[in-house]
């Protein structure tokens, strides 16, 4: 009788303890998928330029990437050269979480091929978000200098200027005439110098925003981006970097 008991006390305990890892297996609430067939995926950066823009959050295929609110002058991930997302086509919803916001959702898809990364540039104002996705091609130099391009994403109503992006220490343009929402092929750059850059109109000295201190790191990659309101007073308009690679 006593082995009987104790036999049924065992098979107790062990049914509580598999009911118990069954309900901690279904509380596991999984955002991203799991994926680890690393060479189906690609990489994606996503850069806010949206004038106004806060509370900004990423969905893929209906599911969350993003754990802290994005805002205006923000890039996803913050930290890291980008997030991994399936190859192939993909579903994207950009959108302010307050139930009371006035910023338009931006749904739209891309078609993202096996092994490449992209970076993807939210921009215009609120109420009328744009998005452009453009491929980041890497390519780590052989020597010791740095690769830039430069993206046009700032905001106005009426018509804007093509723009250069000016070095001091080079002395003359990194590129040049790049118009609206268009982003350059990448370009070699010196390493390791505290340079002052400025965007300027297009074959002008006006100078339109400047970044001051940019010191890159050899052999990586990096977008230079003029943001803002074009139309706005100096304050409001920014010459900003970040990393890609």
């Amino acid at each position: 009788m006593k082995k009987n008991q104790k036999y049924t006390l065992g098979l107790g305990l062990i049914a509580t303890l598999a009911m118990t890892l069954v309900a901690c297996e279904k509380s596991f609430d999984e955002k991203i998928n799991l994926n680890s067939d690393t060479p189906g995926n690609t990489v994606v950066q996503l850069y806010m330029a949206t004038v106004g823009a806060s509370r900004n959050y990423v969905y893929v295929d209906g599911r969350p990437q993003n754990g802290a609110a994005l805002s205006s002058g923000s890039v996803f991930p913050t930290t890291g050269y980008g997030f991994m997302v399936p190859s192939g086509s993909r579903a994207f919803l950009l959108r302010d979480t307050l139930s009371t916001t006035t910023q338009v959702p931006l749904s739209f898809a891309n078609i993202l091929d096996r092994g490449k990364n992209y970076t993807i540039f939210a921009y215009d104002t609120i109420s009328a978000v744009k998005q452009k996705t453009v491929v980041t091609d890497i390519v780590i130099p052989a020597d010791t200098t740095c690769r830039v391009r430069f993206a046009h994403f700032a905001y106005s109503p009426t018509l804007m200027p093509n723009i250069d992006l000016f070095s001091f220490k080079r002395a003359g343009n990194v590129v040049s005439n790049i118009a609206p929402t268009d982003v350059s092929t990448y370009v070699p750059f010196a390493s390791a110098l505290n340079d002052t850059l400025q965007v300027r109109e297009a074959g002008t000295t006006n100078v339109l925003a400047q970044l001051n201190g940019f010191f890159p790191t050899q052999k990586r990659s990096y977008t230079l981006i003029y943001r803002g309101s074009h139309r706005g007073a100096a304050a409001v308009r920014f010459l900003s970097s970040f990393v890609n690679y």
